[in-house]
């Protein structure tokens, strides 16, 4: 019999428990400082607050690093620094879901690729901020395009890939001096292609492989899970018995079922995402996001009802067998039926203009007769974007209370022709397109972009 071992409310809003752990995900804690701030009013803006609301010709007031107001005719201190963003749009920081910065570096050699460790099929127990290098020409690539927060994952070569870690986007020497505090821990699956046909290492070679790898693998860490709860139980009592043997993958596969880790899976085709909703079932476990979900449109409706969200490309397709059927309005048809579609990079390229990916989804979805708005739009890569990464109440959208991370953009950010002019992590200007001291470059870039005056 499995045991239940987590109580939680499933759902885009996640309540996680404090569950009773003996090796509670035992990783490098976030040594995170925000940048120098001040208090700032910002006022004249069109405004996407990012939970479908809009906001014309108003102002944001932040302080200390959050959003204090918003709205018109505001009551502030009058210590503040005030920015006059008449004819410019507010929108909150752009989060990609799915990036492989850092771990797909650039300069792209091979030497540096340490997204995929494929000893075996199963390496729930790596951990992605071990191999993450900060000094990624990428992170300030994206910055400059209005990405404010990331999640790195591994890859989909192993049916368990590991944990991925989210950070804030500023310069930093360490991981840890990035990570976002508290963010919650994402394990990393995949099915499909990917993992049946990765030839690197022992592992499944069809489809019902994959879901037989998974379904031991949870079985095993079901157990595993018993036998540390057994052992807490009487240990709580005080009697002395030997400790379970540690094993790394099945404390993190563990994490999933006490609801203290979230899951995020590789997943193209739409009867394999009702298989893998299946085994989740099984063993008592959410799915945060599919990923890559080119074939979710066609069950949306299933989608929805379990509250997993989908992470898309807007126009990405026929690139391999199970993408062949990606559409243009995937994110548009999921949002029409009232679920939570996400844009992300997969590619430093991509995570450079996420809202012209947005845009592009958005046109199609016109284009099929749907009426979404550019206030609802924003969401896909804002708050249903924080949503995956069980950050919705620190991030994601303008409102009072939550982190002052957003972008100011030079005009509609829907435009090809709009820049990022602005970007701000915790109320700090993180980036400014007209000051060079906030545009922070790498090591690697140092020499490249020599700005020599004319004597």
């Amino acid at each position: 019999m499995i045991v239940p071992l987590k109580n939680y409310t499933v759902g885009f809003l996640f309540s996680l428990p404090i569950t009773l752990i003996f090796f509670s995900i035992a990783i490098a804690q976030s040594s995170y400082q925000p940048l120098p701030r001040q208090n700032i009013l910002i006022e004249n803006a069109t405004i996407l607050i990012g939970n479908g609301e809009r906001i014309e010709n108003g102002s944001i007031y932040l302080e200390n690093g959050k959003i204090i107001a918003l709205g018109h005719n505001l009551d502030i201190s009058s210590d503040v620094t005030i920015i006059n963003a008449k004819g410019k749009w507010v929108t909150p920081g752009l989060i990609d879901v799915h990036s492989h910065l850092g771990s797909y570096p650039t300069p792209d050699v091979a030497s540096l690729k340490d997204t995929n460790e494929t000893y075996t099929y199963n390496t729930a127990g790596v951990r992605m901020e071990d191999s993450a290098i900060t000094q990624d020409a990428g992170f300030h690539l994206a910055l400059a395009g209005g990405v404010t927060t990331l999640q790195i994952l591994p890859g989909s070569h192993n049916v368990f890939g590991g944990l991925g870690v989210v950070i804030k986007n500023i310069s930093a020497r360490t991981i840890q001096e990035m990570k976002f505090p508290g963010a919650p821990y994402s394990l990393k699956m995949a099915c499909g292609e990917n993992p049946k046909m990765s030839r690197k290492s022992k592992r499944p070679i069809t489809r019902m492989g994959v879901a037989y790898a998974m379904r031991e693998e949870w079985i095993k860490a079901t157990d595993y899970a018993n036998e540390w709860l057994h052992y807490e139980k009487i240990s709580a009592k005080g009697e002395d018995i030997p400790s379970p043997k540690r094993n790394l993958a099945y404390e993190n596969l563990r994490g999933v079922l006490n609801g203290d880790i979230l899951v995020q899976i590789h997943c193209y085709r739409a009867e394999e995402m009702a298989v893998m909703i299946a085994i989740s079932k099984e063993f008592d476990y959410h799915i945060t996001a599919f990923h890559h979900a080119s074939e979710a449109y066609k069950i949306a409706d299933i989608l929805t009802a379990n509250e997993i969200c989908t992470v898309l490309f807007s126009d990405w397709w026929g690139f391999k067998m199970e993408a062949y059927d990606a559409i243009p309005e995937a994110m548009a048809f999921i949002h029409d039926a009232g679920g939570c579609p996400v844009i992300h990079s997969d590619s430093t390229l991509t995570g450079q203009y996420l809202n012209q990916k947005i845009a592009a989804a958005l046109a199609a979805g016109k284009h099929a007769g749907l009426n979404i708005n550019r206030a609802e739009a924003i969401s896909w890569a804002t708050l249903n974007a924080a949503k995956v990464l069980g950050l919705d109440e620190q991030t994601g959208s303008l409102e009072p209370g939550k982190n002052a991370d957003l972008v100011i953009w030079s005009g509609d950010p829907f435009s090809v022709y709009t820049k990022a002019e602005k970007v701000l992590i915790d109320g700090a200007i993180a980036f400014d397109r007209f000051d060079k001291n906030r545009q922070p470059i790498s090591d690697f870039e140092l020499g490249q972009n020599l700005n020599r005056e004319e004597k």
